[in-house]
């Protein structure tokens, strides 16, 4: 049971021993059909696939299943104040800019505030953030899908690669044993 305890607060702390590892890509909302944007201090899951807003950087900060999301364009972070709105902040080290990401049996993804434990990441139909305080972690609402970013690449030399070329070699011809006749 100790044991236990101690995993739970040592999972809470950021851990500033372990490589933190980004990961780049787009959220998919269940409800909107959209994906997640960070527009300055307004977040909403309104972009198209390949909108420059809703290319979002997912930081680790822990051993655990703890993010911070940054919007790549815009530089801020996705963050819950104390009243359940999602805002955009420029500096995502307090905690209430830390969600424990968590992976639903039907494969959806679902982004729990770590500060205010219950509260959940969740737009509506048209794209606007809900309350999280009236959120749970059934809820459709709640419910993203990680994609992979379709705008420009990452890296500045990825569009002058070549396409891939096989080589021909010419037929090989195998000897023929030599049998001895006796």
């Amino acid at each position: 049971m100790q044991k236990d305890e101690d995993l739970l607060t040592q999972g809470a702390v950021t851990d500033q021993l372990s490589r933190r590892q980004v990961r780049v890509y787009q959220l998919y909302s269940r409800t909107s059909g959209k994906h997640v944007q960070i527009h300055g201090k307004r977040v909403t899951a309104t972009a198209e696939d390949g909108n420059l807003y809703a290319r979002l950087f997912v930081e680790t900060d822990t051993f655990g299943s703890r993010v911070r999301i940054r919007g790549a364009e815009s530089g801020r972070y996705l963050c819950m104040n104390r009243k359940g709105k999602l805002v955009g902040k420029p500096n995502g080290r307090s905690k209430d800019c830390i969600f424990t990401e968590i992976v639903l049996e039907n494969n959806y993804t679902a982004f729990q505030n770590a500060k205010y434990e219950g509260w959940y990441v969740a737009f509506t139909r048209k794209g606007r953030p809900m309350k999280a305080s009236r959120t749970r972690e059934n809820q459709r609402e709640v419910h993203f899908i990680k994609r992979l970013h379709t705008g420009l690449p990452p890296f500045p030399n990825t569009d002058q690669s070549k396409p891939f070329e096989f080589i021909r070699f010419p037929s090989t011809r195998r000897a023929k044993r030599n049998r001895k006749i006796t």
